[in-house]
């Protein structure tokens, strides 16, 4: 079944991007955020955009919603504005890696 929310190449190229795995993405958002006295609640850690990518990893592509679709698009764009289109593992600043892995893309993973 079709989702008019999201294209075949849209699905395919997000999922090419984003190289974490769900609970990759996850454990990395909770340690981002845990600090020395607290620790996030689960669900409750990493920036808004991180989540949801987190949720559309989650789910299947025909439960994909026009919302999705839009971020979806916007982490593709951020990703590969970044990146070279290769996404070969690519060394750099820590805080560019960790700003990158916030939306489920590490540069030094092999693509």
């Amino acid at each position: 079944m079709d989702n008019p929310a999201v294209d075949d190449e849209l699905w395919t190229e997000f999922h090419r991007v984003v190289n974490m795995t769900s609970r990759e993405l996850e454990d990395w958002l909770r340690t981002r955020d845990a600090g020395p006295e607290t620790e996030p609640l689960p669900g409750e850690a990493g920036p808004p955009t991180g989540n949801e990518v987190l949720a559309i990893l989650r789910k299947r592509k025909s439960d994909v919603d026009a919302h999705d679709a839009g971020v979806m698009r916007k982490v593709v764009d951020r990703v590969l504005s970044e990146r070279r289109d290769d996404l070969e593992p690519t060394a750099g600043e820590a805080h560019w890696r960790h700003r990158l892995m916030s939306i489920g893309h590490d540069p030094l993973k092999p693509a």
